[in-house]
């Protein structure tokens, strides 16, 4: 069950962890700013409330609050979407790759769920394109409780990836900072 992050060179890791990163954090403040006037008194989070409308009546009311410049906006989000998707899961998969590794010799099972985490960041963006093919069909369509379903599924589970990926890059980096200052003493 090999990540293909894994055949990177340790040393060389982090020069690829951290474009990834760097171009996450931008991708992810110009969705932040052209998707700030999404956020309505019928989608109180943005494009976020809008993935997880799940029902036609929800969807049409928040379709509804946006103008016709907000619409475009929602439909440009969704397209940019498509580039963070790629550098979101990534990063986390390079992240979890990369604890991964430094885990393998004193904790075989925690090292192995970092390999899955790994490649459930790719299951992730796989997932949000899905959600985002939905939600672009409802954005330009009509409501269809078919896809907003299939929108609202993709994205509770692709969330879910992404927050164990990240919980397990932040416990995995606390973990090895411990270890290596017990080392070091």
């Amino acid at each position: 069950m090999r990540h293909p992050f894994e055949s990177i060179p340790t040393g060389k890791r982090s020069a690829i962890f951290i474009p990834l990163f760097i171009l996450t954090i931008a991708v992810m403040v110009i969705l932040n700013v052209v998707g700030a006037p999404l956020t309505t008194e019928a989608a109180p989070l943005g494009i976020i409330s809008f993935e997880f409308a799940g029902d036609v009546s929800t969807a049409q009311a928040m379709i509804d609050s946006w103008d016709a410049q907000t619409r475009v906006r929602a439909g440009f989000s969704l397209g940019f979407d498509f580039l963070f998707l790629v550098l979101y899961s990534s990063a986390i998969a390079c992240a979890c790759a990369w604890i991964s590794g430094g885990m393998r010799d004193v904790a075989r099972p925690l090292s192995t769920a970092g390999l899955m985490l790994a490649w459930g960041q790719w299951l992730a963006a796989l997932l949000d394109v899905v959600e985002n093919v939905g939600l672009w069909v409802t954005l330009s369509n009509a409501p269809s409780a078919p896809w907003l379903r299939i929108a609202w599924w993709c994205a509770a589970v692709k969330f879910t990836l992404v927050a164990l990926g990240l919980l397990y890059v932040i416990i995995g980096s606390v973990w090895r900072a411990i270890r290596m200052a017990v080392l070091k003493s």
